[in-house]
């Protein structure tokens, strides 16, 4: 349950942060969480992290890889965002939350070409590395946003782990 909280609290951060801008205006070295909200973008991972009631696990040591999306990727994900924050939905989102994260600092220089690491949800993503950086089917946008506790890859795209909306 602490990794799960931990992995949580890296997501929110990355939410909050917010691709390019997040990149510039980290130049202290604060947690994912602290690094995020000081970004003040991300707005819809943010929500999705509090109505997943993650907000409190994502201050753990880590270290964490989380792959952010950023709005625009929530924008354009088949269910409204509205229907995945709902209660009922909690345990959906977090399950869509959690695959956005590997346990342990995976900077981008450490990728390797079709591996499938297991993320925190449980299930693998794909790394391909042929057309840039991706994961599944999402381009990476913004790499290696380093944290205290992990490293953040902003990416284009919200990941969902297979049968779970």
């Amino acid at each position: 349950m602490k990794l799960f909280k931990t992995i949580a609290a890296a997501l929110f951060a990355v939410g909050v942060a917010g691709g390019s801008a997040f990149a510039a205006s980290h130049s202290e070295k604060k947690d994912i969480v602290d690094a995020a909200v000081e970004a003040g973008s991300f707005s819809t991972l943010v929500a999705a992290v509090e109505a997943a009631d993650l907000v409190e696990t994502l201050k753990g040591e880590g270290p964490f890889t989380v792959f952010a999306p950023t709005d625009e990727a929530f924008a354009e994900l088949g269910m409204t965002v509205d229907e995945l924050l709902k209660p009922e939905n909690k345990d959906k989102l977090a399950a869509v939350l959690t695959y956005h994260v590997i346990a342990g600092e995976v900077m981008s220089g450490d990728l390797v070409d079709d591996s499938t690491p297991a993320t925190v949800q449980g299930s693998n993503v794909t790394i391909d590395l042929d057309n840039g950086p991706m994961v599944n089917d999402a381009n990476v946008v913004t790499a290696d946003v380093d944290a205290s506790n992990g490293v953040i890859h902003v990416i284009d795209k919200v990941l969902v782990p297979e049968g779970v909306l």
